[in-house]
């Protein structure tokens, strides 16, 4: 077991070398920082805990600002313990990049889903409202609550509350891609939560070390364009030259004689009506 914590950026999509279109989930993992490590022997349990996000010491309480003193690194935000890992790999104050995962290898995410607020019984468990018209009564409301007998609600009655803000986990999703210099990590699909949110990245419960093979995403990176050649100018014989001019000349004195014609002409018309 492994996992580390980001924060979920968006979605987008890529393109592999089949041609095939991915959609992926962006999550951006800073490095994490191992700020406890516990062991059977002190806590009943073996998991380590990770520290995500670096914020202002002024904004630190003082257990939070305990915990990474003992680290040597700087307040984090967020505090998650991954558990059923083996403690001796890891050691106080190591760092957590973004290869700790591999392209195709199967894994769980969990965040927190997105608030609705308060929603009906319709839009919360996808209830069927009533008739709209014809003198009915029930349009939206939940319905009947029970029987007449035992003249209560029994438990689990879908009826209007809060929605959302829930831990959920998606299992069994896919790494496309891993960016370790961006610190970005692709999951194919769509995971909980809204955007800026924490997520968890841990490996997969019902398939532990599980990679699928893959093919290579497409590069979209401009390549290198060969300088341009510079234009060449060919020189023309001084000969040739001299005949276009003297082919050329003809018609241009018949142009010019055409234009003092009418121009002569415009003249005798404009004397002749004054």
């Amino acid at each position: 077991m492994k996992g580390i914590l980001g924060r979920k950026i968006g979605m987008t999509q890529v393109f592999n070398q089949d041609g095939k279109l991915i959609p992926v989930t962006v999550v951006e993992v800073t490095p994490n920082v191992v700020t406890q490590i516990k062991t059977k022997e002190n806590d009943g349990y073996e998991a380590i805990q990770l520290g995500f996000d670096t914020k202002r010491e002024k904004l630190a309480t003082k257990a939070s600002a305990g915990i990474t003193s003992k680290a040597k690194t700087t307040p984090k935000r967020f505090f998650k313990e991954i558990r059923g890992v083996n403690v001796n790999d890891y050691t106080l104050g190591q760092e957590i990049k973004a290869d700790i995962f591999e392209v195709g290898e199967v894994v769980d995410v969990t965040g927190t889903s997105k608030g609705k607020g308060f929603q009906g019984s319709i839009k919360k468990y996808n209830q069927h409202r009533g008739p709209m018209g014809h003198g009915s009564h029930y349009h939206r409301g939940p319905g009947s609550l029970g029987t007449m007998r035992p003249m209560r609600v029994f438990k689990g009655r879908g009826l209007p509350s809060h929605m959302g803000v829930l831990t959920v986990t998606i299992q069994n999703l896919e790494i496309v891609a891993v960016d370790v210099e961006n610190n970005v990590i692709l999951v194919k699909g769509n995971i909980p939560g809204p955007k800026k949110s924490l997520v968890v990245i841990k490996s997969a419960v019902k398939n532990p070390g599980k990679i699928n093979k893959t093919s290579e995403l497409v590069n979209w990176n401009k390549e290198e364009v060969a300088p341009e050649v510079e234009e060449t100018t060919t020189e023309v014989p001084v000969e040739n030259v001299e005949e276009a001019t003297e082919e050329v000349a003809p018609e241009v004195a018949e142009e010019k004689e055409v234009e003092e014609a009418a121009s002569e002409k415009t003249e005798t018309d404009a004397e002749g009506q004054n």
